[in-house]
């Protein structure tokens, strides 16, 4: 079959342009491309959802046990019904402080000016090392967002590329520039960087906002514990 036939037939050919034909009909390296943005883009969904949904969780409790530790009750029965499990970062500051200031109480405060300058230092390490650990695991996966916004379109357009250069490489094998012949592979290119685009923008822009809900919650945490800790260290006073 001469060029012309070749031209010819490809220009009666009937192209799938939809985006599944548009996957099937890519080249290996842009069907893997296409894939793992597709990957990427799902499961930073999956994260941004879960982050959301958990942060409004976590604020909602952090605000009923604020209301509940400023109601002028015991702490020491707010403890109690708190319980060894907390369920969210906030409690969690609160029975560690607890738990290291009754550890101290019931050594029975021997050595009184030791105590009254070693316990508050200690009970401030213990809610530090706590809040540590609650942000770090609330800020798991984070990075992926932020990787996934900086390197999805790079990876989206070395997708366009490798998709243009084997367009230009059929149009060398058929000695043809019609549009007919051109535009499958040029969209096929063209959708490996929209792919990239949609799994980048949600990306940033939920790194962006979570990234500011998260630090709004760890400067709550942090305002908390001093709070916490000046009420123990004037409590620590009274009783020395």
């Amino acid at each position: 079959m001469d060029p012309a036939q070749t031209a010819a037939l490809a220009a009666n050919t009937v192209t799938d342009m939809s985006m599944w034909g548009l996957f099937m009909q890519a080249d290996i390296i842009v069907k893997t491309v296409m894939a793992a943005l597709a990957l990427a883009s799902f499961w930073c969904w999956a994260i941004i959802f879960d982050k959301w949904f958990r942060l409004r969780g976590l604020v909602q409790r952090a605000e009923q046990f604020e209301e509940a530790f400023w109601s002028g009750g015991s702490l020491e029965e707010l403890y109690d019904r708190i319980g060894s499990r907390p369920q969210d970062p906030m409690t969690a500051i609160f029975v560690a402080a607890m738990r290291e200031w009754r550890r101290s109480a019931a050594k029975g405060m021997a050595d009184r000016e030791a105590v009254r300058l070693s316990l508050p230092q200690r009970i401030d390490r213990v809610m530090q090392v706590t809040m540590g650990r609650e942000m770090e695991q609330l800020e798991a996966r984070m990075g992926f967002l932020a990787s996934v916004g900086s390197t999805a379109p790079f990876i989206g357009l070395f997708g366009t590329v490798w998709g243009i250069m084997n367009s230009f490489h059929h149009i060398g094998q058929t000695k043809n520039t019609s549009l007919a012949v051109v535009a499958p592979g040029i969209a096929e290119a063209l959708f490996a960087t929209a792919l990239g685009l949609v799994a980048a923008i949600p990306a940033v822009l939920a790194y962006n906002k979570l990234s500011t809900d998260l630090d709004r919650y760890a400067k709550r945490l942090e305002a908390f514990a001093g709070e916490f800790g000046a009420i123990l260290s004037r409590q620590l006073e009274e009783k020395v």
